[in-house]
C-alpha cells in the first residue's frame, strides 16, 4: 500500500495574516470616504454663511485691482463668484469618493497581496529550513541533473 505524501498545511498564521490584511484593507476602502461625508456636512454648513461669501468677494475684488497692474506677476481674476472649496464640496464629491476608492482599491491591494506574499515565502522558507536534510540529498539531484543533461544530448 503507498502512502502519499501529504502536502504541508498552511500554518494558522498565514490564514489569520490574510484576515488581517483583508480586513485592513477593506478599512481604508470604507473608512476615510465615510469620515469625508460626514466632515463635509459640516463643513459646507460653515461655508454657506455670509461672512464667507463676503470674504471670498473681496478677496476677488483684489484680485480685480491688482490684475491691471505691472510688474513681476500678474494677478488673474478667479471666475467662480463662489468659492473654491465650497462648488468642490458641493458639486464633486462622488469624484472624491471614486477616487479615493480606486486608489486604495487598487494600490492597497497590490500591497496586501505583495505582503501576504512575502509572509507566505517566509513561512515556506522556515519550513523547509527546519526539516531535517538526509545526507546525500545534494549527491543525488546532481546525479540526476547530469543524467538527464546526457540524455538531452542525444
Amino acid at each position: 500500500m503507498r502512502t502519499q505524501a501529504r502536502a504541508p498545511r498552511r500554518p494558522r498564521l498565514l490564514g489569520l495574516a490574510g484576515a488581517v490584511i483583508a480586513a485592513l484593507w477593506c478599512g481604508l476602502l470604507i473608512g476615510p470616504p465615510v469620515a469625508f461625508v460626514r466632515w463635509r456636512e459640516g463643513r459646507l454648513a460653515e461655508l454657506t454663511a455670509p461672512a464667507v461669501q463676503a470674504n471670498w468677494d473681496g478677496f476677488r475684488a483684489a484680485m480685480q485691482r491688482e490684475s491691471g497692474r505691472t510688474g513681476p506677476v500678474q494677478r488673474k481674476v478667479p471666475k467662480s463668484a463662489e468659492p473654491p472649496e465650497l462648488v468642490w464640496l458641493r458639486d464633486y464629491p462622488a469624484l472624491a469618493v471614486t477616487a479615493w476608492v480606486a486608489f486604495v482599491g487598487i494600490l492597497g491591494g497590490f500591497v496586501g497581496l505583495l505582503a501576504l506574499g512575502m509572509l507566505r515565502e517566509a513561512a515556506a522558507r522556515s519550513a523547509a529550513e527546519n526539516q531535517p536534510r538526509r545526507e546525500g540529498d545534494d549527491e543525488e539531484q546532481h546525479q540526476r541533473d547530469a543524467e538527464h543533461t546526457e540524455q538531452r544530448r542525444h
